[in-house]
């Protein structure tokens, strides 16, 4: 049974839609949670109050509000209280083997908070390091997200498997890493095994040579339920183009003239985002420079992120929504567009980069 640990129902509504995403997508342990159940929005919040041990939906919201040990040591982890945390689960020390909403435990609502303290106290209590939540999510994973070089070496000398997917087929700690650009934490991962060897990975990386499977293993996308759903297809250019963009965002400017030379296009928007447009949002100069040397349009509009945050954006948009000073300026030079609105806020980069209190990158693009 899952035990609550927040009081805020509008908490649980999100925790119900990324339930009901990942079951959409196939992720193994969100199918389990529904067993028979509908998937639609009503089967998601039957199937999250029935895992915490309620009947429905209204009994549920009246379940959370009552204290309970779980959501005592969660608070502790909120406010980061080692010696808190270290007394409640001394107390009861079942609840380092309990798994909250969406199957969440300890360790890993610890790994979120970037914690490592709290993260070796509760392995030294007797967490599993390999804790999986309906996601497939581990400590590992969390700590790839957030780009923790320092805790993925905790997890991993404390023997966290590398290797274990969440999101998606090939969705590995390494994969979430550079998905995101993450590279601190890539370089920690890598040595533990490169995971799956497909071409992304490797552009990710940095090295082709480590494709062994290059169209294998792709299924991870939508790393959180913000993103819309898409399936990878086994077409050869559609590797190629995703690996120009991986390569893009973690700043392989080493290997994106080959793969441009296989046939990589570099314009191409395989999922959210084009290899310019990442490279600009990351900020990533020398990235950003190569691309427009190989012949990168500054102005090419792409979809980023989420449906609600970006339709219809230029690479100039999402380096002032970063405040990237630099990028702007190699855009600019670049001749791009400043005048191009996007598409749900009908807002120009100065509009984009003032909203987000870059001042000094709102002044140069409305100069």
């Amino acid at each position: 049974m899952w035990h609550p640990f927040r009081d805020d129902v509008e908490y649980y509504e999100e925790r119900a839609r990324g339930l009901l995403a990942s079951a959409w997508d196939g992720v193994p342990g969100a199918l389990e949670v529904f067993d028979d159940v509908p998937l639609t929005d009503e089967g998601a919040h039957t199937v999250l109050a029935q895992a915490h041990g309620c009947a429905d939906w209204k009994a549920f919201k009246a379940h959370i509000r009552k204290p309970r040990p779980f959501a005592r040591a969660y608070q502790a982890i909120e406010m980061r209280n080692a010696g808190e945390l270290e007394a409640i689960i001394t107390r009861d020390p079942w609840l380092v083997r309990a798994s909250g909403t969406n199957g969440n435990d300890l360790l890993g609502l610890a790994a979120a908070k970037h914690d490592e303290r709290l993260v070796e106290l509760l392995l030294t209590a007797g967490a599993d390091i390999d804790h999986r939540n309906v996601h497939g999510w581990t400590a590992l994973h969390q700590a790839a997200y957030a780009n923790l070089p320092r805790l993925a070496e905790l997890l991993l000398r404390k023997g966290a498997r590398a290797d274990l997917e969440a999101r998606g087929e090939g969705g590995t700690p390494l994969t979430v890493a550079l998905f995101w650009g993450n590279g601190e934490v890539a370089e920690v991962l890598a040595p533990h095994g490169v995971h799956p060897p497909n071409l992304r990975t490797a552009a990710g990386l940095g090295d082709l040579d480590l494709a062994a499977e290059p169209g294998t293993g792709r299924g991870f996308y939508r790393p959180h339920s913000g993103f819309p759903r898409w399936w990878p297809t086994d077409d050869p250019q559609e590797v190629l183009d995703e690996a120009l963009s991986w390569a893009a965002r973690n700043d392989r400017t080493e290997v994106l003239g080959e793969l441009c030379g296989r046939g990589a296009r570099i314009d191409a928007d395989v999922y959210r985002g084009t290899a310019l447009a990442w490279a600009a949002w990351r900020g990533l100069e020398k990235a950003t420079r190569a691309l427009l040397d190989l012949g990168a349009n500054p102005d090419q509009r792409t979809g980023f992120g989420g449906p609600l945050h970006g339709e219809g954006v230029t690479a100039l948009h999402l380096a002032a929504e970063r405040g990237h000073l630099p990028v702007i300026r190699i855009l600019l030079d670049a001749g791009a567009d400043r005048t191009i609105t996007d598409v749900n806020f009908e807002a120009t980069p100065a509009n984009w980069a003032g909203h987000n209190d870059h001042g000094e990158a709102q002044a140069l693009l409305s100069a």
